[in-house]
C-alpha cells in the first residue's frame, strides 16, 4: 500500500510540473511585431498594428503638434504629441486615411497620425507659405475739416464719424 501511494504522489508532481505557467502580460513598452498586408512592422505593445498597410516609406514633416495615437483613430490612446516642422518616416498609410509614423532614421512604427497633420518633406515650406493669411492692407482714413479749426473723420469699420 505505501508503495502504490508513493507512485501516486510521484505521479501527480510529475505532472503538475508540465502544467505551463501563466506568462506576466507584457508592458506597454515591450517590442513586438506584427505582420500586415505583408509587411513585418515592429512596435511597441501600446501600438495596435493597424488593419491595411500600404507603405510608403518616405520623408514628413509635421504641420502641427498633433497628437501621436496607439490605434489610427482618435478612440485610441495619445502617446506622445508631434514636434511641429520636425520630420518624421510616414512608413505607410492605414485605414481611415491615417498615417503610420517612425521617428527620423528608426524603422519602428511610432504610432498614427491623420493625413492632414504631416505634409512631405519637400512640399513642407510651399504648404506654410500657402497656409498665411493674405495681408490686406487697412481702408484709408476718410476725413473732412470742420469750421478750418478742427476735422471730422470717419470710422472705416463701423461708419461712424469722429469729430476732433
Amino acid at each position: 500500500m505505501n508503495m502504490r501511494m508513493v507512485l501516486a504522489l510521484l505521479v501527480v508532481v510529475s505532472v503538475s510540473a508540465c502544467v505551463p505557467r501563466n506568462q506576466p502580460a507584457p508592458s506597454d513598452d515591450t517590442i513586438v511585431t506584427s505582420e500586415v498586408n505583408g509587411v513585418t512592422l515592429t512596435h511597441r505593445y501600446i501600438v495596435q498594428p493597424p488593419k491595411e498597410f500600404e507603405p510608403v516609406k518616405q520623408d514628413y514633416r509635421a504641420l502641427y503638434p498633433a497628437s501621436l495615437m496607439s490605434t489610427p483613430d482618435f478612440g485610441g490612446k495619445v502617446i506622445r504629441q508631434l514636434d511641429a516642422g520636425k520630420t518624421y518616416v510616414v512608413l505607410g498609410q492605414v485605414e481611415h486615411f491615417w498615417m503610420a509614423l517612425a521617428d527620423e532614421g528608426q524603422e519602428e512604427l511610432i504610432g498614427y497620425v491623420p493625413m492632414r497633420a504631416v505634409v512631405k518633406s519637400e512640399l513642407y515650406e510651399k504648404t506654410l507659405r500657402q497656409d498665411r493669411k493674405r495681408y490686406v492692407p487697412p481702408k484709408k482714413q476718410t476725413c473732412v475739416s470742420v469750421d478750418g479749426s478742427g476735422k471730422a473723420c470717419k470710422n472705416a469699420k463701423s461708419g461712424t464719424w469722429i469729430i476732433d
